[in-house]
């Protein structure tokens, strides 16, 4: 596809307000793809009142036609798969197989998911003697990050739209060609004008406007948990809704019970998984005193494999964040095993996949987001320790848990401070509900959960 230089208002491509742009690059060889407009407050006022005036209309939409529109536009995005993941790869610099795979498959299952869900969902319930409605918020600011460009957008915009809401959707700077992708597949699937818009540009000018619009009804957003605050900050003082989905640093706990080896290779394969660029990413990996080494060396092994596998990071300034936190990890003392800061090759945003052994619970390494290929892991003596090391950071977004038994997995991830905790390996469900405890957001993605974040109630008594 080819850069479109405006902006998606109210059914089509209009000129921006200015005449600032944002230079898209490939971080595999660092050239520039594409230009998009870098949006001003303007921008978003136009789309913002688009969304507005076609609010009305798509609410009162009987949910069985917006979920034609829905399967109208999996379609879309089925018959595009192959340029999209093209265009995530171009961007994003993901290898192209795993583009295939997840950055373009997954958003049509979730796209899929709620076509159904909009035809099935409740939207009106009898309880005693009252009728209670479940009505779209409004206008809804949907602000995404540039890790899965189009998964994050989607799991936005789907539910919303399932809900009867109207979107204005800013992406993140580093990914907007596969959001212009998505804009074209809803004018071909046919949505109504407004209904859906987009503003490209910079988070603290457009993506600030946004969320701070009066007529914006709730922001949904996806990133770091500092910049979360902000926007919640700035909702709170609105009284607007928020759904925020933030920071994680996920802990994978294998117990002395579990297949070790098993654990170890599906633990770093997550944690190499896109780069490391993945906010569930399990990148502790807590292991008992007994089997230490023994996993630190198949870690090491499984990291060495990657070597040529991954992809960079998204640009140069996520290279440096990523290399300045292994300078930490060393300069702390915890002992590198595999990889380290230098660059693996001499073009390109590439961090070598990185182990960590003898890594504390207080090192930054095992208590701050490094959204790179990076893993730390970190003995504990009993189940009591493992506990508390799991739980004893900020976040609470996701986690794994491997034993022998399932049982004994279950009780033990019942008692962990997470959103999500993956048992033995369990499969991605697209229905399932995500989202963080603590400092990893407010509110849930996917499935009934996610489309009711864009619902609100209404009660008549009888």
């Amino acid at each position: 596809m080819k850069a479109h230089h405006g902006m998606y208002i109210g059914g089509e491509w209009r000129p921006a307000a200015g005449a600032d742009t944002i230079e898209v690059v490939n971080p595999v060889d660092e050239q520039v793809i594409g230009r998009v407009p870098a949006g001003t407050a303007a921008d978003v006022g136009h789309a913002v009142r688009a969304a507005r005036a076609a609010l009305p209309g798509w609410a009162a939409t009987p949910p069985t036609e917006r979920a034609a529109k829905l399967a109208a536009l999996r379609d879309v995005l089925v018959a595009r798969k192959d340029e999209i993941a093209e265009t995530v790869t171009a961007e994003l610099g993901s290898p192209l197989p795993f583009s295939q795979a997840v950055h373009a498959g997954v958003p049509i299952l979730v796209a899929g998911s709620y076509a159904e869900l909009a035809a099935t969902y409740a939207f009106e319930e009898k309880v005693g003697n009252s009728t209670v409605y479940h009505e779209p918020v409004g206008v809804v600011g949907a602000i995404t990050p540039w890790n899965y460009p189009l998964h994050q957008i989607v799991a936005k915009v789907a539910p919303a739209l399932a809900a009867g809401c109207t979107v204005v959707l800013k992406p993140a700077e580093d990914t907007p060609l596969t959001a212009q992708l998505f804009a074209e597949a809803v004018a071909e699937a046919g949505l109504p004008a407004g209904v859906f818009n987009l503003v490209t540009g910079l988070g603290p000018v457009a993506g600030q406007a946004l969320a701070e619009h009066p007529d914006v009804d709730l922001v949904s957003f996806t990133g770091s948990t500092a910049v979360g605050r902000r926007i919640g900050g700035t909702a709170g003082a609105a009284v607007k809704r928020v759904a925020l989905e933030l920071g994680g640093k996920s802990a994978n706990v294998i117990l002395p019970s579990a297949d070790l080896a098993k654990a170890v290779n599906v633990g770093v394969a997550n944690v190499m998984s896109n780069s490391g660029q993945t906010c569930s990413a399990w990148t502790r990996m807590l292991v008992h005193t007994s089997q230490y080494e023994e996993a630190v060396a198949l870690a090491a092994a499984a990291a060495a494999k990657y070597g040529d596998r991954i992809g960079p990071v998204v640009s140069a300034k996520q290279r440096s964040r990523v290399r300045s936190y292994i300078e930490k990890g060393v300069a702390e003392g915890a002992r590198l095993v595999v990889g380290g800061p230098e660059s693996p090759r001499e073009q390109g945003y590439f961090v070598s996949p990185t182990v960590f052994a003898d890594v504390t619970p207080d090192m930054t390494i095992a208590q701050e987001e490094i959204f790179g290929p990076v893993l730390s892991i970190i003995r504990y003596e009993d189940e009591e320790e493992a506990v508390r090391i799991a739980n004893g950071t900020v976040y609470g977004l996701a986690g794994a848990v491997w034993a022998a038994e399932e049982a004994e997995a279950v009780a033990f991830a019942r008692r962990l401070d997470t959103g999500q905790v993956d048992i033995n390996g369990g499969r991605f469900n697209p229905l399932a509900p995500f989202g963080g405890y603590k400092q990893s957001g407010v509110g849930r993605e996917l499935g009934s959960h996610g489309l009711s974040e864009y619902l609100q109630t209404k009660s008549l008594q009888f």
